[in-house]
């Protein structure tokens, strides 16, 4: 099997971000460092809001991807195939990949690379037995919580953070599921964990049962 570690795909992009902070950086004039500093300010003293719901840390949301730590996606495919000038890589044959916002396997990975100075990740389409899981700490110290998306194809742009669900897909969170209906229902969970169905679907709410109180004997 063959192993590529894919710095490349977020690696770059970090670096190429980075370089143009720094040039925007050196040609601000001094009431727009004092600005930029009082927004600083002000957005660290806001309260942090409520934990991610886990649809959206599902597909990518429970990482902070504009964090400058450096970030590795791992590739693990039978066959791979790079073409520098279409600037794409493909994935064949058990393909699994393993991201700190999700874990993702299919029989077909095509990565397209951004093109210019930034050649960071700009669209990724996997293809055959598609299934993405992210698992997230419990709460209050339960068990993780797993959420899984399955469909015959997968979409992510990176431009604005979207996953399309293709060929009958399904998303479960929890005991819940959301289910296609027809093969031709699209998916698209975007950056903010909502989804939005385009196409017939059925959803199923389930609930554990809740612990049977003992009866009293009979007298």
């Amino acid at each position: 099997m063959t192993k590529v570690i894919a710095w490349v795909l977020l690696v770059s992009a970090i670096c190429g971000s980075a370089g143009h902070a720094q040039d925007a950086a050196a040609t601000a004039t001094p009431l727009e460092r004092k600005a930029k500093a009082k927004k600083s300010r002000e957005s660290s003293t806001k309260p942090e809001g409520k934990a991610d719901d886990p649809l959206k840390q599902a597909f990518g949301g429970g990482m902070n991807v504009n964090s400058n730590e450096p970030a590795t996606t791992e590739i693990v495919a039978e066959q791979a195939f790079f073409d520098s000038g279409k600037s794409i890589g493909i994935f064949t044959g058990h393909v699994i990949v393993k991201d700190p916002r999700f874990n993702l396997q299919a029989d077909k990975l095509t990565v397209y690379l951004g093109k210019g100075e930034v050649r960071g990740l700009d669209r990724a389409v996997a293809e055959g037995n598609v299934g993405m899981v992210r698992e997230t700490p419990g709460q209050d110290g339960g068990p993780p919580a797993r959420s899984v998306g399955r469909a015959d194809s997968a979409v992510y742009t990176a431009g604005n953070g979207n996953v399309e669900l293709k060929g009958t897909p399904r998303v479960q969170s929890g005991l819940n599921s959301h289910i296609a209906t027809s093969p031709d229902t699209v998916m698209i969970i975007n950056q903010s964990g909502q989804l939005t169905t385009n196409g017939p679907s059925r959803t199923e709410i389930r609930q554990e049962p809740k612990n049977r109180q003992p009866q009293p004997p009979r007298s």
